[in-house]
């Protein structure tokens, strides 16, 4: 059993299946979810490495999801491909460019899902950093305050680099395992 998953928040279940094909088996779990608020709770107790968030969704939108997803620190550094049909309906609530997440329109093929997945990496890291650098400039003049803190950030940061580290691999395998299936 894999300790990296993957959680792809689709109400179609062609869609999950879709996503679930394209992925090298056995580097990933891969847990679905059919609906926002399903995928939410997920999101809560799974802890994945990597959100696939399809945006119109029963029961608690993607778009929900997302601002859900925004207010907690430590979901802000899990890579998230926002997924739609209808692009326009994204643009109406988050403009482009996306600066927190990857989009990819469906329907999308292998090529376009890996290069989806490599660009929300790169856009969570970014977040990240960025997160943490505007939590230090906040801080205040409380000196004991303002050490705990810069712990709890550089603890913080220490993880994200491992997380990043094992996801760097993980990527590596997946690009191997395509890059095998195209030859």
């Amino acid at each position: 059993m894999s300790t990296h998953k993957i959680l792809v928040i689709d109400d179609s279940k062609v869609i999950r299946m879709h996503v679930k094909d394209m992925l090298p088996v056995g580097n990933f779990d891969v847990l679905e979810a059919k609906d926002g608020l399903e995928g939410y709770n997920l999101i809560r107790s799974e802890q994945p490495n990597l959100i696939m968030l399809d945006f119109l969704l029963p029961k608690m939108s993607g778009w929900e999801v997302y601002q859900e997803i925004q207010k907690e620190y430590h979901f802000k550094s899990i890579p998230l491909v926002m997924m739609s049909g209808r692009k326009e309906e994204v643009i109406e609530k988050i403009p482009e460019p996306f600066e927190y997440f990857a989009f990819i329109e469906k329907p999308f093929d292998q090529k376009q899902l890996v290069e989806a997945i490599k660009e929300a990496m790169s856009k969570a890291k970014k977040h990240a950093k960025s997160e943490e650098r505007a939590a230090y400039s906040t801080q205040g003049s409380n000196n004991d305050d303002s050490r705990e803190e810069i712990q709890v950030l550089r603890a913080k940061v220490a993880q994200l680099e491992l997380e990043m580290s094992q996801m760097k691999k993980q990527m590596s395998q997946l690009v191997a395992f395509i890059k095998k299936k195209l030859m």
